[in-house]
């Protein structure tokens, strides 16, 4: 790797060391790649879900200026390089049975309609409502970059999510995390780039 700090160098290369990758195909082997580089965790490996689509209409959309809309704050910190949005700070309180986080993912949806990039890292309830509207026509995604994180609802949310038909970027299971979620972004920016 060129132009990059020699600490993620020598992170890669413990990456290799660790686990073999080469069974991907190479857009999907970089989105797991940088999960797993800055999560520092090797399961993603085994449980995520990307095909080569997906990674196709990510790089698609910000090549052409797609904005990427986030559940959360820490998932919009996680990502750099490209503009993003998250409208969860202007939700006061959960609204019509929703939390916070779908309701937010109601209005980014309602403001973003067509061809945005939904990265959601923490709210299982954010994605769940994502995939509630876009299958009632509501919302049509660039891509979904769903990998929200916890006990409650996460699993489920990104399998629904991967039975949905939506473009994709998830894995299996409760793990996730807006580090996660933002690396497969970032992932995806560094490819727009190359």
């Amino acid at each position: 790797m060129t132009g990059v700090h020699p600490i993620e160098t020598e992170s890669y290369r413990i990456l290799e060391a660790r686990i073999d990758l080469s069974g991907w195909p190479p857009g999907a082997r970089a989105i797991v790649a940088r999960v797993v580089h800055a999560t520092a965790d090797v399961d993603f490996a085994a449980t995520m879900a990307v095909d080569e689509a997906a990674v196709a209409a990510g790089v698609a959309a910000l090549r052409a200026g797609a904005v990427v809309v986030t559940d959360v704050q820490m998932t919009a910190a996680a990502i750099t390089g490209t503009p993003t949005v998250c409208p969860l700070a202007e939700v006061e309180a959960a609204v019509e049975g929703l939390t916070r986080s779908a309701a937010a993912m109601r209005l980014a949806a309602g403001r973003y309609p067509d061809g945005a990039i939904f990265a959601v890292g923490c709210a299982p309830t954010a994605l769940a409502e994502l995939v509630r509207l876009a299958q009632a026509g509501a919302v049509s995604p660039a891509l979904v970059v769903g990998l929200p994180v916890g006990f409650v609802g996460a699993a489920e949310a990104k399998d629904a999510l991967m039975r949905s038909g939506l473009p994709a970027i998830s894995n299996r299971g409760e793990k996730g995390g807006s580090a996660a979620a933002g690396a497969a972004v970032n992932a995806l920016v560094r490819l727009a780039r190359g």
